[in-house]
């Protein structure tokens, strides 16, 4: 009963608390919310206390940056309640295998990214920490009241404590493994009956075929893409199925960063986190992160390779939170060719990619994009049999285009035959970077 008057709080919080009509308003209770926070955590984890030593908490946007390989290297020392990161790893690791994912270390669940950009991050969560992520996601996400009734069919790799906090009695949630074959997902889909859907892109692709084919037979009244991009196309065709808008919430193992509103626009979550902008031009950037409520595995000044793109225009929702035009990718998507002046790099960015290949014939109902390195680029496209060559040849004319108006060497594309995903425990990327490039180097153009 406790718990549930806590998430009840931090529901009506997140729904209430926030008149501030004004980003320099918005900007100087996150200042003062930073302070507080900083205050409490600095002391009680002894690697920040030394990493930040005689910086005061004023100067907190001087502190230096970390990113997750540092976060991991010092992981024993970083969180404030004494958890071993071998004995974090052991509890996940069996938890994955055993698909049992209650096991906690004193009250803190552990949980392991998924490890897409190379190495799997562990995040602890406390049981605070747990009830106020459920009450401010319930707020931002649930599309009535808490009081109404609501199933929510959740599509992950791995379940956790933190999502288990939801259930209810009028809020259902229930977990749907992607180890588990897609028709059993059909079947229990079509007998839960869920009101709220939430999966990876991939995942929803295949469900709005099955429903395009009448096996599956759901009427969700909100659909949300979570732990992948939503690409363009995949978008189209999941909301054209299930006839209506896909919602996004954009969270990750750092925290719960962002959110679609009520017109489809995502806003980043910025009465939980503060994000601070490197831009990469004029408006993507990528996100580094200061939480100012998680304390058992703080996050401060944490830099993501998470491309995001700055909407140039404000949302018509009202909302002074930032809105995002997409979320593109990651640092890693980035693709970098040789320059035809010679002797540099230039990055060619997903979006401008997934341009190239949509433009270049509607037929495409689906496609990857691989650079294996700056002069190979392998291109899958799922495309009617009869029409693959003349296809193929458009989409080397329109990538050519591109690379030819960035004044790019151009590389050797290869086309090989399209094959669809079918381990679902892999983040499907459209657009990736296979060989690792140094983007620190001064001979980026």
């Amino acid at each position: 009963m406790i718990d549930k008057l806590i998430i009840l709080h931090h529901y009506l919080q997140t729904k209430l608390h926030h008149p501030i009509q004004t980003r320099q308003d918005l900007e100087v209770w996150q200042e003062r919310r930073v302070h507080k926070h900083l205050k409490t955590v600095l002391p009680k984890s002894s690697f920040y206390h030394q990493y930040y030593q005689g910086l005061p908490i004023q100067e907190w946007r001087k502190f230096p940056i970390i990113e997750k390989q540092m976060m991991m290297e010092h992981f024993d020392r970083l969180n404030t309640v004494g958890i071993d990161k071998d004995d974090a790893y052991r509890i996940a690791l069996a938890s994955e295998e055993n698909r049992d994912f209650s096991p906690q270390i004193h009250e803190v669940s552990v949980g392991l990214s998924s490890g897409t950009s190379g190495n799997r991050g562990l995040f602890l969560v406390s049981r605070q920490e747990r009830l106020r992520w459920a009450g401010t996601i319930l707020a931002k996400v649930l599309p009535a009241p808490l009081w109404k009734s609501q199933k929510i069919a959740f599509f992950l790799r791995a379940n956790n404590n933190l999502y288990q906090t939801i259930n209810s009695r009028r809020i259902q949630f229930r977990f749907f493994d992607l180890l588990d074959p897609i028709p059993l997902h059909i079947q229990r889909l079509n007998y839960y009956q869920p009101s709220i859907l939430a999966a990876p892109p991939s995942v929803l692709r295949i469900l709005a075929m099955a429903l395009k084919s009448k096996e599956l037979k759901i009427k969700p009244c909100k659909v949300i893409s979570i732990a992948e991009v939503l690409e363009p196309l995949d978008d189209l065709f999941i909301k054209e199925q299930f006839q209506q808008t896909i919602h996004q919430v954009y969270q990750c193992t750092e925290g719960f960063l962002g959110v679609s509103c009520s017109h489809g626009t995502i806003h980043l979550n910025e009465d939980l986190v503060v994000i601070e902008k490197e831009y990469i031009d004029d408006r993507r950037f990528f996100p580094v992160i200061t939480d100012f409520f998680r304390t058992t595995q703080p996050i401060i000044r944490y830099r993501l390779n998470d491309i995001l793109v700055e909407s140039s225009e404000p949302c018509t929702c009202g909302s002074i939170f930032t809105a995002l035009e997409k979320i593109e990718g990651r640092s890693d998507d980035i693709f970098y060719l040789y320059s035809r002046f010679g002797g540099k790099f230039i990055p060619v960015f997903p979006d401008f990619l997934r341009r190239s290949i949509l433009q270049a014939a509607a037929e495409i109902a689906e496609y990857r994009i691989i650079q294996h390195n700056p002069g190979l680029i392998e291109v899958l496209v799922k495309v009617p049999a009869e029409m693959r060559f003349v296809i193929e040849r458009k989409i080397d004319i329109a990538m050519n285009h591109l690379f030819t108006s960035l004044e790019c060497q151009l590389p050797q594309i290869i086309h090989t035959s399209w094959s669809p995903q079918t381990d679902f425990q892999k983040k499907l990327r459209r657009v990736e970077r296979k060989f690792k490039f140094n983007d620190d180097q001064s001979d980026i153009i």
